[in-house]
């Protein structure tokens, strides 16, 4: 899936980047001002790719780090702007790791059957 500057993200898209549940991005969203995603008319949470990079940013401190949902918030309003980029192109990062589970996804049907 390759990111367009200026594209908006649906919430299970944004959820299959980083990896978590719909529910998560939600609570975050609760708890880290910084994420405020525009709405459609149907309600639909529309993301832009500034906001991902903030979900993969809290995710990284959260899981990774150990900081506390507190500390987290702390961290951020340190960074403010200044939101560390992954460290690899996340365009090319994000496709890659999505054709692999895909394949991965056709192995194990393979095996199952």
């Amino acid at each position: 899936m390759a990111t367009e500057e200026g594209r908006l993200y649906k919430i299970g898209e944004v959820c299959k980047i980083a990896d978590v549940q719909p529910y998560v991005l939600r609570y975050w969203e609760t708890e880290f001002p910084a994420l405020a995603p525009n709405k459609s008319g149907g309600g639909q949470r529309l993301y832009s790719q500034r906001e991902i990079d903030i979900i993969l940013r809290i995710k990284q401190l959260l899981y990774s780090e150990g900081f506390t949902i507190a500390g987290a918030k702390k961290q951020l309003e340190r960074e403010g702007d200044d939101v560390p980029a992954p460290a690899a192109p996340k365009k090319d990062l994000t496709k890659a790791l999505l054709e692999v589970r895909k394949e991965l996804r056709a192995i194990l049907d393979l095996l199952r059957e």
